[in-house]
């Protein structure tokens, strides 16, 4: 079964009120000729019982058969469009029948702008979704009222403090749109905006794979390259609370030229890292990455040499300090 967007929803809705009301329309105002026609004033009243009378409550003639008759087909129409459109109101509120296979978001607002993170950890300051995918968000604010929307794809949900609203919607084509604030919240309300650019399937893996790219450069003290003698690890703060273990382990063979590009990582957060020598040349290095969009770190190794150069020196100095 295919499912249906927000915006088809209201498309249907729409179409379904303008045919509905241009039919009402032609059979009201076409039977109301008719009538005007056929009981024109010619002169000669006749002998019709149909015939309404100055003052008397139109009954439709045969005893009101007609009037009822009208009153009950309303009443089905009107009741029917009412139930109808009432449920599909309620498929726009809540979604499609399968929410768990929908990609959900959370966006924070704030003066003046918009924060998106993902499930996977990676954060953003635009808004990146996959074309026929449901997509749902979870909108908060950081400070103050604001109102979150996409135009062109018919969300919008309330940015409240303290307070979590939810909507939904579904891009058929791709392309870009704009989230905007809906609710005066300052200043700089007409320029609380943010991106949002609704990419093929393969491209959107792509750009979560790209946020999550981790790229490590090591350097002595003279700038140069470490190419031996350390290992690299990286532990996720919270692993215990995932059901993979989310910890990494690197060596010198995976460097090249003292660089590693780290693309494996799938789950973004802080992350504790490791530098640990082998061969005890340089002092080990620990550092704590947020690892939410793509990160590229230096890190310069400082070696032990000079500590046993000074000692040496002090030894010197005793022994001569001995011989005088």
């Amino acid at each position: 079964m295919e499912v249906q967007t927000r915006v088809d929803v209201f498309e249907d809705i729409f179409l379904v009120f303008l045919g509905l009301g241009t039919i009402v329309g032609v059979v009201v105002i076409s039977y109301t000729l008719y009538n005007a026609y056929k009981y024109r004033d010619t002169g000669d009243p006749g002998d019709d019982e149909d015939l309404p009378s100055v003052g008397e409550l139109p009954t439709g003639g045969k005893g009101g058969k007609k009037l009822f008759l009208s009153f009950g087909l309303s009443a089905i129409i009107v009741i029917s469009l009412v139930v109808w459109t009432y449920g599909m109101l309620l498929y726009v509120e809540d979604g499609p029948d399968e929410p768990e296979e929908a990609i959900e978001i959370d966006v924070e607002g704030f003066a003046f702008g918009w924060n998106f993170y993902y499930e996977n950890g990676v954060e953003s300051d635009e808004l990146v979704v996959p074309v026929d995918e449901p997509v749902r968000v979870q909108v908060t604010s950081d400070d103050v009222w604001h109102s979150f929307g996409i135009n062109g794809l018919r969300a919008k949900a309330d940015a409240i403090p303290g307070e979590q609203d939810e909507t939904w919607f579904m891009a058929e084509e791709t392309g870009e749109h704009t989230v905007e604030c809906f609710e005066l919240c300052g200043f700089g309300h007409s320029g609380m905006n943010a991106p949002v650019e609704v990419v093929e399937q393969d491209r959107y893996d792509e750009w979560l794979d790209e946020m999550l790219t981790m790229n490590i450069t090591l350097e002595d003290e003279n700038g140069d390259r470490v190419t031996e003698g350390f290992e690299l690890s990286l532990e996720h703060q919270e692993n215990d609370q995932y059901e993979e273990d989310l910890s990494f382990s690197y060596d010198e063979a995976d460097f090249e030229n003292g660089t590693i590009s780290i693309t494996e990582i799938e789950q973004g957060g802080d992350y504790d890292l490791e530098i640990t020598p082998t061969d005890d040349q340089f002092e080990p290095v620990e550092d704590s990455v947020e690892f939410v969009e793509p990160v590229d770190e230096t890190y310069t190794l400082e070696g032990l040499v000079e500590e046993t150069e000074e000692t040496d020196d002090e030894s010197d100095d005793a022994d001569d300090g001995g011989d005088n």
